[in-house]
């Protein structure tokens, strides 16, 4: 940790930065209820930092290398990443990391970038 970010005024609530929701083929009408239930397990775990949602379809993979870059960045800073799966695959995690499915939302569209025990 860094002795600056001891300093940074912690924010009140989390954030969620989204990438690929435009390419997503999703609705918004479904997209709000996905963002209150990120938002809302992101508060009841006491997380209230910021956070990354990756809407990835693979049936319209754009390959964004932008969202390859964001991840990267918030690994680095141990910001939580999370995917929601549009279409019938999951993007490829990086290599040491992998998609946990979390199987607490109904869709079980939603994952997080989990580190590999090995």
């Amino acid at each position: 940790m860094k002795i600056f970010d001891f300093f940074k005024p912690k924010p009140a609530q989390p954030t969620i930065d989204t990438y690929g929701q435009a390419s997503s083929g999703i609705k918004e009408e479904q997209i709000q209820p996905v963002m209150e239930w990120l938002f809302a397990s992101l508060l009841n775990a006491g997380y209230f930092g910021k956070s990354h949602l990756i809407w990835y379809n693979s049936d319209n993979d754009s390959s964004d290398t932008s969202v390859e870059s964001e991840i990267k960045k918030a690994m680095r800073r141990d910001e939580p990443v999370f995917l929601y799966r549009c279409g019938g695959r999951v993007l490829l995690a990086p290599n040491g990391y992998y998609w946990r499915m979390m199987d607490e939302h109904p869709s079980m569209r939603i994952y997080q970038l989990e580190v590999k025990q090995d």
